[in-house]
């Protein structure tokens, strides 16, 4: 457990380098848009799109974010070449991928290979594993493959908002997730596959457990290992 912790601040220590090196960008072009000598001004664009020393489209900023032809996942060809053997789901991966949310409003940061990194938006785009349930507000840190290892934000479940910061596995599952949910429920989970430690409240019966609670229980599948709970039973 205090291996996963030290893994939890080691990640948001680099969501924090992401964040202000996403905000020196943002300072960057707030500061062109004054001229020397003039009033300050406004600079109104409807994308932005920063290219690297090889020409190739790196940063992507608008509201959407601007296409870019190096991008793996606007690519159907190239999405099938990377994730069709990782998720087959009938041998065509690219029928349940066209319906994810690929886009954002916000910053987008692509690797040399076109792969997203970095997204900070509202909302961010969909995993590769699956759509979410509700539209999220936050950043976002993929692999050098373009998958979710770890993001910050706030989720829309029904109208209804929850916090969340997750840590995930190489699997493409999360791992640990430090949570408040719409329902009451907060608290930290760590999993592994059909095992979950849960340490936090529940005020209403969820897939977490089926009363409420306030302590700590392990679960293998649906049997529990262990509670602790001292609110009694």
């Amino acid at each position: 457990m205090e291996t996963q912790i030290e893994k939890l601040k080691k990640e948001i220590r680099s969501m924090r380098v992401y964040m202000f090196v996403l905000t020196a960008v943002l300072l960057l072009f707030a500061f062109l848009a004054f001229t020397p000598g003039n009033a300050p001004g406004v600079l109104r664009v409807k994308g932005i799109v920063i290219i690297d020393s090889l020409g190739k489209e790196r940063i992507l900023i608008g509201a959407p974010v601007p296409y870019s032809a190096n991008r793996v996942r606007t690519d159907s060809a190239r999405a099938a070449q990377a994730w069709d053997k990782r998720f087959p789901l009938g041998g065509n991966y690219r029928d349940y991928y066209k319906d994810y949310n690929h886009s954002t409003n916000g910053i987008l940061i692509l690797d040399e290979n076109g792969y997203d990194r970095v997204a900070l938006g509202a909302p961010v785009p969909d995993p590769n594993i699956g759509k979410r349930i509700g539209p999220g507000t936050g950043i976002i840190v993929n692999d050098e493959e373009g998958m979710e290892r770890t993001g910050y934000g706030l989720l829309n479940v029904n109208g209804k908002n929850r916090v969340i910061l997750s840590l995930h596995t190489n699997k493409e599952e999360e791992g640990v997730s430090l949570v408040a949910r719409e329902d009451g429920t907060a608290g930290l989970m760590v999993m592994d596959d059909k095992k979950m430690s849960f340490f936090g409240k529940v005020d209403t019966a969820n897939f977490v457990s089926n009363k409420k609670m306030n302590g700590v229980l392990i679960k293998d599948g649906d049997k529990v290992k262990y509670d602790f709970n001292m609110l009694g039973k």
